[in-house]
């Protein structure tokens, strides 16, 4: 996991992870993002440094797309969202960076209060920057690791 990857830094305790790591697998994590996305939003990333869905192994592969899934029904759940949006990001500084997917839940109340939605929503959210509260997201971890296990 090389050093000065944010991914990689907030896995390996680098930096400070709000919430820990919410769910792992074999192969993924799921965490909550540290980005200005809104609470209950969360990433997963795989374990290993991979910049491509191409260099995804067999294993990976097979686990990700049931990970994507109980991710967002987690999301749901707790969020009460309308749409769980599932997207790539995987740029830092124009380069690319670390495999993530994010994972994040909209509900009507946030579509009004931004007047947005899609990658609109996020441009906005982005631009503001408006990092969540880490005693939110403490509390957005609490409930959602149990409903990993089940």
């Amino acid at each position: 996991m090389p050093a000065g990857c944010l991914a990689c830094d907030l896995a390996e305790g680098r930096l400070p992870l709000p919430g820990g790591v919410l769910h792992e697998s074999g192969r993924w994590l799921v965490e909550h993002c540290v980005g200005p996305l809104g609470i209950g939003t969360m990433v997963v990333k795989p374990r290993r440094h991979v910049l491509h869905v191409a260099e995804l192994d067999e294993a990976e592969s097979g686990e990700l797309g049931p990970l994507l899934q109980r991710t967002a029904a987690v999301a749901t759940r707790l969020t009460g969202a309308e749409q769980v949006y599932v997207c790539l990001w995987s740029h830092a500084g124009g380069v690319p960076g670390h495999l993530h997917f994010v994972v994040q839940p909209v509900t009507a109340e946030t579509r009004e209060a931004w007047d947005a939605y899609g990658p609109r929503l996020q441009l906005a959210m982005l631009e503001r920057a408006e990092r969540p509260d880490p005693a939110a997201v403490e509390a957005f971890a609490l409930r959602a690791r149990p409903l990993f296990a089940v």
